[in-house]
């Protein structure tokens, strides 16, 4: 199975998006640099981020969401961001009404049922967990093996929190990564068990 990560950018005081859903500054660092991360071009970085960021992209297979995300991004178009192969979507609501059952999205309840429905589809590959509620509940679960984050030097006060509403402590190791970009600071850590 492959490894289960829970990743975002976040704010200096732990926040992945303000309380009106906004990302605000926080994937700045996606276009502050020369360096195309992506066939777009659109999304240029250092060559220091690029180092660090598109061999972690290239491991993906499968990316696990909330619904709220799903719905926020109009479910990217029926077709996974960044080049992923699935996105599994955590949900008590069937798909959207239309939606082409051929996208390679699935629909499940709950974070457990999503963690092993990813790994299924990712093989030996990264199951990406969005960082916040989801995220927060698949740690929660005991079923993140490592964190990892790009810390923006921003904060924002208050919004939606990194790891959800986790009350409970987790420990980690490390950080085992830890690289300065342009304008972001790429940490990874390893869930403690």
């Amino acid at each position: 199975m492959g490894t289960v990560v829970m990743y975002s950018s976040v704010s200096v005081d732990g926040f992945v998006a303000d309380d009106n859903d906004q990302p605000g500054p926080l994937f700045d660092w996606l276009s502050g640099g020369d360096v195309p991360l992506d066939e777009s071009g659109e999304v240029k970085v250092s060559q220091t981020s690029y180092d660090y960021t598109r061999p972690y992209w290239d491991q993906i297979g499968v990316t696990v969401v909330g619904r709220h995300v799903f719905d926020l991004t109009d479910g990217w178009d029926g077709k996974p961001p960044s080049g992923i192969d699935h996105v599994v979507v955590v949900t008590h609501r069937p798909a959207p009404e239309g939606w082409d059952p051929d996208a390679p999205f699935h629909f499940v309840d709950g974070v457990e049922a999503a963690v092993t429905t990813a790994q299924e589809l990712a093989g030996d590959r990264i199951v990406e967990v969005a960082a916040g509620d989801v995220g927060g509940q698949v740690l929660a679960a005991g079923l993140v093996d490592e964190v990892r984050m790009d810390v923006v030097p921003v904060v924002f006060g208050s919004g939606k929190r990194y790891f959800g509403s986790v009350h409970a402590q987790h420990l980690l190791a490390g950080p085992d990564v830890v690289i300065q970009g342009n304008r972001v600071l790429h940490l990874r850590y390893r869930v403690r068990r």
